[in-house]
């Protein structure tokens, strides 16, 4: 069958991306095809699209890791889902499209009050934010929690999760008109990323401990937070904001200066100080499908709120979506509509 699918040959620039019409085979034994109706936008999308992120393809690709939609078809091993069905899920680079193949065991049933929209917007965002509460921080009742990057996507479920364990939660944005949104999120404390941030980040701890930080901006920030963590805490690093330089093609020059100047943990330095470090990046979860599945029902079992969906932009506006979530101006769920 004949798609339509925004296609990058070489990687370097969002305005590389192309829209083209080309075929797509019919499931294999284990895959199912799927008309997809929505689009989430990931960070990681940027990354790949520019060039920035490891595990971007060497050949020609279609990015996006997110979605929803129908059960167009069923593979001849795939009998757990039937054609119609709605459904949401994650993709290793491909969802930049309106029809896909995916291995079944990656793809999970969309709750029956939930939009596509609200489909598209869920499993990344959760699944990094579970993940790195959870499986690599470790929180533990009444923890405190400072959450960089708090009005996007993963800090608004990063925030709804930590709250389960009735943790004290932080949280960070950079610019003032974000702060509403947190404070209704529910964050106990909301810290603008300026000048400032040190001291207004020792006034929000209010003499806690710093428990857990879950970190995306790098440079000072990054310095800092891990200077005023306690022993005993837990940095999860899942991002690279300060690499994004705002532009359709990377500022190689300022890349490279971001990278030269990064902070430098001496590995010593953590065990006199009792602190860790953790890094996560959520396609290398791709590998371990039994773990994605055992984490997704978890999290659908905590009867989260749905997602927060931030703006909405039409499949033949995929390119300005991408530049304006590329921005830092959007805040929640920026997704496309198919």
């Amino acid at each position: 069958m004949e798609r339509l699918a925004y296609r990058i040959n070489k990687a370097g620039s969002i305005n590389n991306l192309k829209l083209v019409k080309e075929d797509l085979p019919n499931p294999a034994d284990e895959e199912v095809t799927i008309q997809v109706k929505a689009i989430g936008l990931n960070f990681a999308d940027i990354f790949a699209i520019q060039g920035l992120y490891s595990a971007t393809p060497k050949e020609s690709f279609v990015p996006g890791l997110e979605y929803s939609g129908i059960i167009f078809k069923n593979g001849k091993g795939v009998t757990k889902f039937e054609v119609g069905e709605k459904v949401m899920g994650a993709i290793r680079f491909g969802a930049y499209t309106n029809y896909l193949n995916i291995n079944k065991n990656y793809i999970q049933r969309l709750p029956k009050d939930w939009s596509f929209e609200d489909g598209a917007a869920f499993t990344v965002q959760s699944l990094t934010a579970y993940y790195s509460l959870i499986e690599l921080a470790d929180i533990k009742n009444n923890s405190t929690v400072l959450i960089h990057s708090a009005a996007g996507g993963v800090g608004i479920y990063a925030n709804r999760i930590a709250k389960k364990f009735n943790a004290y939660t932080i949280g960070t944005v950079g610019s003032d008109n974000k702060t509403a949104l947190l404070k209704k999120e529910g964050y106990d404390q909301v810290i603008v990323r300026d000048d400032n941030f040190a001291k207004n980040l020792t006034e929000s701890l209010k003499g806690k401990n710093l428990d857990i930080v879950l970190e995306c901006i790098g440079g000072k920030i990054f310095s800092e937070s891990f200077k005023q963590l306690s022993a005993g805490g837990r940095i999860i690093v899942y991002g690279a904001a300060q690499y994004s330089t705002g532009s359709s093609r990377p500022n190689y020059l300022k890349v490279i200066q971001k990278y030269l100047t990064r902070p430098k943990i001496d590995p010593l330095s953590l065990s006199d100080k009792n602190k860790s470090i953790m890094g996560f990046n959520l396609i290398y979860l791709w590998d371990k499908i039994e773990l994605m599945q055992n984490i997704l029902e978890d999290l659908l079992k905590m009867n989260l709120p749905k997602p927060l969906i931030g703006e909405v932009y039409q499949f033949t506006d995929l390119l300005a979506a991408v530049k304006k979530f590329q921005s830092g101006e959007t805040v929640g769920k920026v997704i496309v509509k198919v």
